[in-house]
């Protein structure tokens, strides 16, 4: 089939395939890592930040594609995630902009809209680097511009837009020397390319379960398929939504088995639950009972759950014993659903098609503003990744810590509610990590009307760390901008976890399982032991020998080899100053800082 144009309702079957189909294969893209550590969370960054906008866009449908496309950029931008997340969020951000004035799009138009979005996006990045994400959406949008002139189709434009971004995508490691040199294409790109995949699917009304065979898009392709074009005096106006023949009025009330949709959060700090052990295959397996569509992601101090389920009570009882039991929302699916066929908006997407992709909702409400006397002159923002590095930045004056472990970076929204709960004259922003940045500065952007704030793009935690150190209270802020970044330019930032595959990168053969030392962005070891991978690691990181040495354990560090780490250092580098503290990450063993 073809199609002439592109209004709301089909952009938003669109928006839906392709944030389904990257859901589909998250694990996927977080595996092009490049770097074979078990963090790598491009597609859980992505996933995220595709999630917020979809949320947003179901609860704001209009039939005006330039309304929707404003209704999802808004929620991109404020769910981003990660430097692929706030990438993404900047290129509908721009798609929008260009959008906004029309209730439809032309083949020519849909093109010059991912053009202006590919701006956009490469504004917000100071040094853009080519063979990532990026590129891809650059040379996919200059073909659209291309061939939109030689097509009257929009389902043509996107099979060509989409064979270019595909091609890009093979090409990527022929522009990024890493990438070629470990063997994959961009993960950010291959990302990219498989929300374009959803999106020619709905064009075409095919589901978008591709070769893994994973549910499709039925209801998604429902608004495409069935809601006839309204007239309306304002892009911006609201729609008056047709009453279609779709997937909902389909399904029998009855026939929603799981009908409570459940989130809520456990305070393993709270309750007693520091008291009890928490086994996540068990506790999943105790919410499948009654239950499906289970998301879990616990820390140490905090449990996400997602369930639909039948028993709400058993569920909330199975939770109690491992904490408080704060945020919770239950909803009836089974009402929702008479709800949308009594109003005629039964082409809204089922509750449950995105249910098992969490939104993290960590931050605290802004609460009101305080009389100018109570302003402070300064406030701190910091990113943790964990408990003991939470209390190391606190006992520094950090006035909020954010989680910004594994699939927990913050979004752009975090920051922003963060800053709004501080009382100070200006704020400072630590994200504490390279993928973390360009959130905080998105953030900063929002809010430069409203708010004094500057991000110190400290990239890992020795680093934030050092910044905290070197923040003087009556300094002026330009000063202490100077001395916290002359800060972190002195650390060398040393990290040691354990190899999720086989590689080599900079002539080091790696296996997976090994324990491998990462100096600041490099990988310079690699071992069979812990203990050998983190001399290796310090080694190439103590210079002169007389260096400030300081060790930050992780949850996975035993007494014993730091015992045997903290007296090998004191053996070869007998004039090093050696601090050892508890950190309590996950994943990175030790995290090692060292100052001149």
């Amino acid at each position: 089939m073809s199609k002439r144009s592109l209004n709301g309702t089909e952009f938003t079957a669109m928006v839906l395939a392709g944030a389904e189909r990257l859901q589909q294969h998250a694990e996927h893209v977080n595996s092009l890592n490049v770097f074979p550590v078990p963090d790598g969370d491009t597609g859980t960054n992505m996933n995220l930040t595709m999630t917020a906008g979809v949320t947003e866009l179901k609860n704001k449908y209009s039939e005006s594609v330039g309304h929707s496309a404003g209704v999802l950029s808004k929620g991109l931008l404020m769910g981003a995630r990660g430097n692929s997340g706030v990438i993404l969020s900047q290129l509908f951000r721009g798609f929008s902009r260009y959008a906004a004035p029309h209730a439809e799009l032309t083949p020519q138009q849909f093109a010059a809209a991912l053009q202006t979005g590919v701006e956009a996006a490469y504004k917000a990045v100071v040094k853009p680097v080519e063979g990532t994400i990026l590129t891809v959406a650059k040379e996919a949008a200059k073909h659209g511009v291309y061939y939109s002139r030689r097509t009257a189709d929009i389902v043509e434009l996107m099979e060509q837009v989409l064979a270019k971004a595909k091609e890009t995508l093979a090409q990527t490691p022929d522009m990024l020397p890493v990438l070629k040199q470990v063997g994959v294409v961009d993960s950010g790109g291959q990302g990219l390319v498989y929300i374009y995949e959803g999106f020619l699917a709905a064009l075409k009304e095919e589901t978008t379960a591709g070769p893994v065979g994973v549910a499709s898009v039925d209801t998604a392709q429902a608004v495409s398929r069935s809601a006839e074009p309204v007239q309306q005096t304002s892009p911006f106006a609201a729609a008056e939504i047709p009453v279609p023949t779709s997937a909902q009025s389909r399904l029998a009330t009855e026939d929603i088995e799981f009908l409570y949709d459940m989130e809520f959060f456990i305070n393993r700090q709270l309750g007693g639950g520091q008291d009890a052990d928490f086994d996540e295959d068990n506790f999943r397996k105790a919410l499948a009972v009654n239950g499906d569509s289970i998301i879990v992601i616990a820390d140490d101090e905090t449990i996400k759950v997602h369930v639909h389920s039948k028993a709400p009570g058993e569920v909330l009882n199975l939770a109690l014993q491992y904490g408080e039991i704060t945020q919770i929302h239950i909803l009836n699916m089974r009402e929702q659903h008479r709800e949308l066929l009594t109003t005629g908006m039964d082409i809204a997407p089922m509750p449950e098609l995105f249910a098992d992709i969490p939104a993290e909702a960590r931050t605290p409400e802004a609460p009101a503003v305080p009389p100018a006397d109570e302003i402070a002159p300064f406030g701190f923002i910091a990113v943790s990744s964990g408990d003991g590095i939470s209390e190391i930045f606190k006992s520094l004056g950090i006035d909020v810590v954010l989680a910004g472990g594994q699939t927990m970076n913050p979004s752009t929204e975090d920051f922003v509610n963060a800053v709004s709960s501080i009382s100070a004259q200006h704020v400072y922003i630590l994200p504490n990590n390279s993928n973390i940045v360009l959130a905080a500065q998105q953030a900063r952007e929002l809010l430069e009307d409203e708010r004094s704030v500057t991000v110190i793009p400290s990239k890992t935690i020795p680093q934030g760390i050092a910044a905290a150190f070197a923040f003087q209270e009556d300094e002026s802020a330009d000063v202490n901008t100077e001395n916290m970044l002359d800060a972190i330019a002195r650390v060398q930032s040393g990290q040691v976890t354990y190899a999720v595959r086989d590689t080599t990168i900079d002539d080091l053969e790696i296996k997976a399982g090994q324990f491998i030392g990462i100096r600041n962005s490099n990988i310079v070891a690699a071992a069979e032991d812990l203990l050998s991978a983190s001399k290796q690691l310090l080694g190439k990181m103590m210079e002169s020998g007389d260096e400030i040495v300081t060790l930050l354990t992780g949850e996975d560090a035993s007494e014993e080899d730091t015992q045997a780490l903290t007296g090998w250092l004191g053996e070869q580098y007998p004039d090093a100053e050696v601090e050892v503290h508890y950190g309590g990450q996950p994943i990175y063993s030790y995290l090692f800082s060292v100052e001149s």
